[in-house]
């Protein structure tokens, strides 16, 4: 026996800071001493994850020689071979979702009233998570037919009904892997051992019992002769008041860090206040501890923060003597400074590890350490949906039942795991860049394979068969063309479907395996992803693309793989918040201590109300918080300490965690000492940044670029610019040297955006075909032969459901005023052209130059003059403006005046107007013949200049307003400089 016979559960404790494994080993050697070997045979021990059981294993490894003793974990226990027999086998998780999915689809179906049909899948994902936590608690369905709803009684018999279905669906099935069923194997283990105790040791070690499965399991083995508890980061400067609060039934502090072990210690039956020491090991700064503890205290707090807090005073400053407070202005100085102190750790050869729930800092702070190629052991893994082959998985279902937009074609076929067979690669990326560059980018938003095919079959006579392009897109065709049917299919049909495009995308047009999809661990957990869904699928039922799209994208994001084989450098690590529980290093960081982060705000309960959960004894939302403050409180005795936080994150500014501002105001409260101490924190913390914030600054100091005003030879200068390009040159003539000159075009998109530009398009086709109608169109249906024609134009140029019905909405709102102010265009001239071509030479000027131009408009009036209308989609200049910059209409009046618009003469105009839809208003321009000849004089006088090799192409001239961007702004090094610093004035 390594314990001594003791009538009452046998607890120990270890405080928090201490390394928990080795003094566990420590505690654990000084009881076998006495005792010849083979006693470490028959000890077991349970440990709370998989990294707890390696570490336990490798710290028993390297001391002295000894028979291992067993080492299994807690969520082994319902695989025992003795208890197995006697389980009913596990449901698995999928087949509780997609069973809880189908009864809810069918419940939905009888009562659409209840919710929508698409929610199947999250309503089931979140009575799957209430059937846990009620399988863990002992809860049985039953119970919840008696709760008492108050007066929320037809809420609650809505809710009712869908509550009704976990019982349905576990009833005589099994119950999921995880707490019920470990509490279900420890209940048939105490029945067990109620006829025959064992008499070898077993110990729980590094445990909180915060779960009820687990609890339960604990409060067995404390039973046992030989049995034993040892809690990790137990609070030793509890009074025995304050742990009577913290075990009080209806758990009134359930936010507290020892509150977990205040409810155990209710179940199992022992008094916390007096918890024996596992083991003699001293924390590494017991005088941090007892701060953070008092910071920590069950509320109201003041009054023992004014009790005990003078009594910290002459320990205040080694209480923070080894804490460094980092405040950084965002994220990405946070995870700087971070990576910095991971780097500095691992020079000095001493062990260093980030604790943090935010994966995105995690992240973060592994691309700084890049920098220096150092690659930290990251514990976490990284989720499934953002493997390689997940990301292929999802690029390929989002085409699913939809039309195939450019930019997911090209993501799609760019994925490295595309045509991944051997040899295949090369080719396959050389068809890509081309077939980009000439289809896909500034071409149409949906891909057209009657085009694809022609632009094949001209390369493939160009290339002389080097590339076979056209069989190239034959493949792409056939297989892409499953995944457009858009009719429902059977769960197991769209899984088919998916699969085959998958891999027949992965294998290439030559290959009959896979290709690369289903290799290494991510695509091993992928192809067992597929293989699961292909199992419980059968018997689902219909699905559409969408819901099949968020079953997919929900099970792919709740798997991690760990990281591919990669060398980790031995002295850096990450870790999450349970990781971290049994581990300890030289410096710990503590990284997104935030509110909202760490800790996390609790997620809303649709089901059950606070009331209802202390009624049925479950789980309150402030437990997770009570386990993320233990975290915290266990992490901060760690010999040396790091908060850091970002003030301010990518969309506003956050707020510090409540266990920094419970520690800052106890020390801001504690005298000159407290402050001092704080102060010389925070300190350290500002430093930090500093020496991270170098990090980023040049060896040598770069001046700053000047205001570029080139100034090119003069046969390098343009000799023909189109009116809008005119406009542009009196606004910033940057622009024209950069596309003119240089002949630098900005790269387009693949598919239009839907921005300005691609509304302002469809506007104009739309307004064309309706103008092109019959007059009688006018009349009081003009309205909706209007709409009409914008329904139709939609469809086709604007592939985007939400943005489209906002255009839509828009131009409804401006349609009558269209059609009215039509009526009265009509009257004046009839439409004789759209989009129509024109240029005229511009004389005055030393060298010949032409003006072109595409007028939206042009109506001819009866004495054979024209109206010019420009379609603007949004508001209209101002009078100002138009004289000062607006020279389109004047320009396109002059160049119709001399008959430059071919097939329509020589027209003067008679109006010239800017119709703007948005602003539902009219701009007139003047149109007299001495304006439009004032115009063309003042465009000769500006040619003039820019001929003239004195005068440069300057940036951002006179921009119509601050925030006007231009697409060259990042050649002219703009943010260098400012609107009003002096040009450059060197070549």
């Amino acid at each position: 026996m390594i314990f001594p016979p003791n009538d009452s559960p046998r607890v120990f404790a270890l405080p928090p800071g201490t390394d928990f494994i080795r003094a566990f080993v420590k505690g654990l050697d000084n009881r076998l001493n006495h005792l010849p070997p083979e006693a470490s045979a028959r000890l077991t021990i349970w440990v709370n994850s998989r990294r707890a059981e390696r570490s336990l294993h490798a710290e028993l490894a390297s001391g002295r020689a000894r028979i291992l003793p067993r080492i299994r974990v807690l969520a082994d226990l319902p695989t025992d071979p003795v208890l197995a027999p006697e389980l009913v086998p596990p449901l698995p998780k999928l087949r509780r979702k997609l069973d809880l999915a189908r009864l809810v689809t069918r419940l939905v179906a009888a009562e659409p009233g209840l919710a929508s049909k698409s929610a199947a899948f999250d309503l089931a994902d979140s009575l799957s998570e209430l059937a846990e936590d009620m399988a863990g608690q002992g809860v049985a369905a039953e119970a919840l037919r008696k709760l008492d709803p108050g007066d929320h009684a037809a809420h609650w018999q809505r809710s009712l009904r869908f509550l009704n279905l976990i019982g349905e669906v576990t009833d005589g099935l099994g119950e999921e892997d995880g707490q019920g069923r470990l509490r279900t194997a420890a209940r048939i283990l105490a029945m067990k051992w109620s006829q025959a105790a064992p008499q070898d040791p077993i110990i729980v070690a590094g445990s909180t019992g915060s779960r009820g499965g687990t609890r339960a399991f604990m409060r067995l083995i404390a039973q046992q002769p030989q049995g034993a508890l040892v809690l990790p980061g137990y609070d030793p400067h509890l009074s025995p008041g304050i742990w009577r609060d913290l075990a009080a039934e209806d758990e009134p502090h359930a936010e507290h860090p020892q509150a977990a072990f205040a409810r155990l210690s209710r179940d199992v039956g022992f008094e916390p206040a007096d918890l024996p020491a596992w083991h003699t090991t001293y924390p590494p700064a017991p005088e941090r501890n007892a701060l953070v503890s008092l910071a920590l205290r069950p509320a109201p707090v003041t009054s023992q923060w004014r009790s005990e807090g003078p009594r910290l005073r002459p320990r205040l400053a080694s209480a923070c003597a080894d804490l460094t407070w980092v405040e950084a202005p965002d994220p990405r100085s946070e995870a700087r400074a971070i990576a910095f102190a991971l780097r500095e750790a691992a020079e000095d050869r001493k062990r260093a590890a980030l604790i943090t729930p935010e994966r995105t800092l995690a992240r973060r702070v592994a691309a700084e350490l890049d920098r220096w190629r150092l690659i930290p052991d990251d514990s976490a893994g990284r989720p499934l949906a953002l493997t390689p082959p997940g990301i292929l998985l999802r690029l390929t279902a989002e085409l699913i039942g939809v039309p195939i937009g450019s930019e997911a074609f090209l993501a799609l076929i760019k994925h490295p795991l595309v045509n991944s067979a051997p040899g295949m690669r090369r080719r396959h990326m050389d068809l890509v860049s081309r077939l980009e560059m000439d289809c896909l980018r500034g071409g149409p938003p949906q891909i057209s394979w009657a085009t694809f095919r022609a632009w094949a079959e001209n390369l493939h006579v160009a290339a002389a068969d080097e590339l076979d392009a056209p069989a190239w897109v034959r493949w792409l065709e056939q297989t892409l063309a499953p995944l457009r049917a858009a009719d429902p299919k059977h769960l197991e049909g769209q899984i088919e479907t998916h699969r085959a495009a998958a891999e027949a995308l992965a294998a290439g047009p030559d290959a009959v395996d896979a290709g690369a999809l289903w290799q290494k661990a991510s695509g091993q957990a992928c192809r067992a992803l597929f293989e699961e869904l292909e199992r419980e699928a059968p018997g689902f039922g219909p699905v559409d693309a969408a819901d099949y799209r968020a079953l997919l994208l929900s099970q792919l994001r709740g798997r991690d793989v760990p990281e591919e084989a990669v060398v980790t450098n031995a002295q850096i690590a990450i870790w999450g918040t349970l990781e971290a529980r049994v581990q300890s290093a030289d410096l710990i960081i503590l990284g997104a201590l935030n509110e909202g982060v760490w800790p996390a705000q609790p997620s809303a309960d649709p089901w059950l109300n606070r009331g209802m959960r202390r009624e049925l004894r479950l789980p309150l939302p402030e437990r997770q918080i009570g386990l993320a403050a233990h975290d915290f409180q266990q992490a901060m005795a760690a010999p040396k300490i790091i908060v850091t936080r970002a003030t301010r994150d990518a969309e506003a500014p956050t707020v510090a965690s409540r266990w920094l501002l419970r520690l800052e105001n106890l020390l801001s409260g504690l005298g000159e000492e407290g402050k001092s101490a704080l102060c010389s924190a925070k300190s350290r913390g500002k430093d930090l940044l500093t020496l991270a914030a170098h990090l980023d600054l040049p060896e040598a100091s770069v001046p700053s670029a000047r205001r570029p005003s080139p100034r090119p030879p003069i046969a390098a200068r343009p000799e023909a610019l189109s009116v809008t390009q005119l406009e542009t040159l009196v606004r910033n003539p940057y622009e024209i040297y950069a596309k003119k000159i240089l002949r630098l075009e900005k790269l387009l998109p693949p598919g239009p955006p839907p921005d300005a530009m691609a509304r302002g398009s469809a506007i104009h086709t739309a307004l064309q075909q309706f103008v092109s109608c019959r007059e009688e169109h006018l009349g009081e249906d003009g309205r909706d032969a209007l709409l009409s024609c914008i329904d139709a134009v939609l469809r086709n140029e604007a592939p985007w459901p939400a943005t489209r019905e906002i255009w839509r909405a828009r131009l409804a709102r401006a349609a009558m005023w269209f059609v009215e102010t039509e009526r009265e265009r009509r009257q004046f001239a009839t439409p004789r052209a759209f989009e129509i071509r024109g240029k005229r030479r511009l004389g005055g000027t030393p060298l010949p130059f032409t003006v072109t131009a595409k007028a939206d408009r042009i109506d001819v009036t009866a004495d054979g003059g024209c109206a010019i209308y420009d379609y603007k989609s949004g508001s209209v200049p101002s009078v100002k403006e138009i004289a000062a910059f607006h020279l389109q209409l004047p320009l396109e009046g002059a160049i119709a005046a001399s008959g430059g618009f071919e097939g329509i003469g020589k027209v003067p105009p008679r109006r010239l107007q800017l119709i703007g839809l948005g602003a539902q208003k009219i701009a007139h321009v003047p149109e007299a013949g001495d304006d439009v000849a004032r115009v063309w004089t003042r465009l000769a006088e500006l040619i003039s200049a820019y001929q003239s090799p004195t005068t440069g192409y300057t940036a951002r001239l006179r921009p119509q307003r601050l925030t006007y961007e231009s697409d060259y702004d990042h050649l002219s090094r703009r943010g260098e400089w400012s609107d009003g610093d002096d040009p450059e004035s060197a070549l």
